[in-house]
């Protein structure tokens, strides 16, 4: 397949790394002012028109994600646009209609979803193993280096921990338990003394009956955060710590390093639990999403992520910042 890819950020880069690893994909070209690479383009519009790419990558600042989606759906080129689906709500359901419409495909870059502990955590949780789900914890904290926000948007409304790492958290809740049906929070920026925050504590109610607390702060000199514990990337030190919990009333799962707890014979607290490890073969969850990325161009598979799916993690982001 030949996928173009519009933004050459953090983010594009390595869906870049990812396209040249494959052999089955080929790289159709890049645009972004700042990329001198080979293919390169300075306008997107003029990368669509001219390499007539089989589908697009947009890894582009949040703001942009919706004008460029649109121009890949008017000319039906499908596309995968990384989260979140939007900077709004409003500016996401835009997208999302557009796309339905005009019956494009459309993936949103929540990578986390083919990442085999997570569909393990998943098929543990949906299919009983745990009992009922009662309980959920996740843990978003460790700590930015004071030179990522040398970059003015990352100071502002939406440059925060809330938009760009907890709706990866999110998500993950929303894919492991089930849909989220109320949120609020608690949020400070005392920490740094940014427009954005740097910290939060947020409680929800799942449709399955499940509470929920998630806890962020990226100023927090601690391991409990997804970078630092899933070994997704090796540029991240490893800590085999967990960073969400998930309990239910026959066992307890501990994520990522798969620990189930459960009682044997007699329950309760003057019974000792046992503990075993999972064992999950790995798997890299970028490549996974490129190679799921083709068959949805191909027509095998419908998006795992779709725009209409991503747009709910979207919503819930949102309740959770009115409900501050």
């Amino acid at each position: 397949m030949r996928i173009a890819v519009i933004g050459a950020g953090q983010f594009g880069r390595r869906h870049i790394e990812a396209l040249r690893r494959d052999p089955d994909c080929e790289l159709a070209g890049v645009a972004d002012p700042a990329y001198s690479g080979d293919r390169a383009f300075s306008d997107y519009r003029r990368l669509l028109d001219d390499a007539k790419p089989d589908g697009v990558i947009v890894a582009t600042p949040n703001a942009l994600h919706v004008p460029v989606g649109l121009a890949c759906v008017e000319r039906e080129v499908p596309v995968l646009v990384e989260k979140p689906i939007a900077d709004t709500v409003a500016a996401a359901r835009v997208l999302v209609k557009a796309a339905e419409e005009a019956r494009v495909p459309l993936l949103v870059g929540h990578h986390r979803r083919y990442n085999p502990l997570v569909e393990k955590a998943r098929e543990l949780v949906q299919g009983g193993g745990l009992g009922r789900l009662t309980a959920v914890a996740a843990l978003w904290l460790l700590q930015k280096p004071d030179d990522y926000y040398g970059v003015a948007w990352r100071r502002e409304a939406g440059g925060g921990p809330l938009l760009i790492n907890c709706i990866h958290d999110i998500d993950d809740l929303r894919f492991i338990c089930g849909e989220i049906e109320q949120a609020r929070a608690l949020v400070s920026s005392q920490a740094r003394g940014f427009a954005v925050e740097d910290t939060a504590a947020i409680a929800l109610r799942f449709a399955n009956g499940a509470l929920g607390t998630v806890t962020v702060c990226d100023t927090a000199a601690a391991p409990w955060a997804w970078e630092l514990t899933s070994g997704e990337y090796d540029f991240y030190p490893r800590e085999r710590e967990n960073c969400y919990f998930f309990t239910g009333t026959e066992a307890s799962l501990g994520f990522p390093t798969m620990e189930l707890w459960k009682y044997v014979g007699r329950k309760g607290w003057y019974a000792p639990l046992s503990r075993e490890t999972l064992d999950v073969r790995p798997g890299d969850s970028q490549a996974r999403q490129l190679q799921h990325f083709c068959r949805v161009i191909r027509g095998e598979e419908p998006p795992r992520v779709s725009g209409a799916d991503a747009l709910r993690t979207l919503e819930v982001i949102e309740a959770i910042k009115s409900a501050t």
